[in-house]
Order: structure tokens, then sequence, then C-alpha cells
């Protein structure tokens, strides 16, 4: 019974480091999010697109999940946006890893984006690319969803005072005005 009683014991061992050793394999070649399956109808939005070499913000049409709600469009927008910007080829790469967690549809008119950590931690520092990132997200959501006139950015919940040393996070962006400045940098060239 005692032989048993250890055989079992160190099978069970076995299989649970076995079934570590899959998980940790599993986790490790998962570098960037994943986008949902697109089971359903589609729609089409435009995303608001940077493009480093030139300095200027370009309107892509593209097709998002059609979510029921005002803050899940808000969301798969910006994820398809943030997606674009992780591609090979991207005119505005991101680190690896970044995503957007939530966005919050507050009070009317105000939208939070909330960022993750590896989204700001990875993100390239510089004055240009900064503010087109910022400007890009917002562009997006205020060309797509209607009534937003003011948006905060938060990395993983929490306030963070710039987005990789430049781009001031402490301050709600007016999103009319953010739409000037977007407009201004195609009409200069």
């Amino acid at each position: 019974m005692l032989a048993v009683a250890l055989g079992m014991s160190f099978y069970l061992w076995r299989m649970r480091a076995g079934a570590r050793a899959v998980e940790s394999e599993a986790s490790a070649t998962i570098s960037a999010p994943v986008a949902a399956p697109v089971a359903g109808p589609t729609e089409q939005a435009i995303l608001y697109v940077a493009d480093d070499e030139s300095g200027e913000i370009h309107p892509v049409g593209t097709r998002i999940p059609q979510p029921g709600a005002r803050q899940a469009r808000a969301e798969e927008l910006l994820r398809a946006l943030v997606t674009s910007y992780l591609e090979k080829n991207s005119t505005h790469p991101l680190g690896p890893g970044s995503e957007v967690l939530n966005v919050y549809l507050v009070d009317p008119g105000i939208a939070v984006i909330d960022v993750n950590q590896a989204f700001a931690d990875g993100h390239r520092s510089g004055i240009m690319v900064e503010e087109l990132t910022v400007a890009s997200l917002i562009e997006t959501l205020g060309a797509n969803i209607q009534g937003i006139r003011q948006v905060k950015i938060l990395v993983d919940g929490k306030e963070r005072d710039t987005l990789a040393g430049h781009a001031d996070l402490t301050q709600f962006y007016d999103v009319s005005a953010i739409n000037q400045v977007v407009a201004g940098l195609s009409a200069a060239r």
C-alpha cells in the first residue's frame, strides 16, 4: 500500500510539473494582444492613423465588429487603431504588448482611455511621435463616437505625467482643438 501511495504521489508530482512547463511555454509565445474573432456583423469606421515620416494623421477606412453600446464601440475602435500600429510595416509603430484596456464614457462628453503599462513604457520618446499617438487616439474617438468633447488618457488606471517624456497626460484634451491640429497638419503639406 505504501509503495502504491508513493508511486501515485510521484506520478502526480510529475504531471503537475509537466502542466506548469506547458503553461509557461504557452504564455511565453503570446507577445501581442489577440483580437477577438469577428463572428457577427461589422460596421464601417474611420481610424485616424499617424504617419511618423510625414508627421500627418490620415483617415483610414476599416471594418470593426458591430457592438451594441457606445462604450464597446469606442473600445473596438481604439483596439483596431492600436492593432494597426503593432503590424510589421506600421507607419507609427508602438512597443510590443501595447493595448487599450478600456474606454470609459463618463458624464456627457467625457471619454477616458486606459492603456496598459506596455503602451507607455514601450512608446518611443519624442515630442512628435508622442503627440501623434495622442492625437490619433483622440481624433479616432471624436470622429466615430458622437458627443465626445474631452478625452483623458490613463496608464493602467492611473494618471501619469507624460506618455514617454513629452506628451502631457495630466490634462483633459479638447476634441475640437485636436481636430483643428490634425486638420492643420494635413493642410500644411
